[in-house]
């Protein structure tokens, strides 16, 4: 396993994005979305993975890892969701809500199964906005592996924040 990213990223609007194509514009929610059984990781613009945070406005913790197969399940995570990506070019990066800042992310042009998870949603969703004097309230993991693609799946789901979005996900 290998660490891409560790740190606090900004979110507005509960949004940030992975992706590949710099100069394409970042996909809308509904089109991210569209088909998918998860309301938390939509992948269905080529190139793009739109993530959605408990949190409205401010600093989450965020990691992005790859493995070279699955990664075992981890149970402390209390949103769990898996999806399939495939850069669409050598250069991918995790984007801030509207690219206000960007990280590097050494993939391969491949596909890649990717699992989301989550822990304090709903802390974070009822906090709204989180300052920064204030402690970190939720906190996501996204790890990629090479693999087919295959349907997205929602593999655990305890937080109200998250059912909302997968039942509202406008896919």
């Amino acid at each position: 396993m290998r660490i891409l990213f560790s740190g606090e990223v900004s979110v507005h609007y509960s949004q940030l994005t992975v992706e590949s194509q710099r100069d394409s514009l970042i996909p809308d929610l509904s089109t991210a979305f569209h088909g998918h059984q998860n309301g938390l990781c939509g992948s269905a613009v080529a190139g793009a993975l739109f993530l959605i945070t408990g949190l409205h406005t401010g600093r989450v913790g965020f990691t992005v890892e790859l493995h070279d197969g699955p990664p075992p399940i981890d149970g402390s995570w209390e949103e769990i969701v898996e999806v399939s990506y495939e850069p669409a070019s050598a250069d991918v990066l995790l984007l801030q809500w509207a690219g206000e800042a960007w990280w590097p992310l050494d993939l391969d042009q491949t596909t890649y199964r990717v699992r989301y998870s989550g822990a304090g949603m709903d802390a974070a969703k009822a906090a709204d906005t989180r300052l920064s004097d204030t402690p970190q309230l939720d906190r996501y993991r996204l790890q990629f592996w090479p693999g087919p693609a295959a349907p997205d799946r929602v593999i655990r789901q305890t937080s109200a924040i998250a059912a909302y979005w997968h039942a509202a996900r406008p896919g």
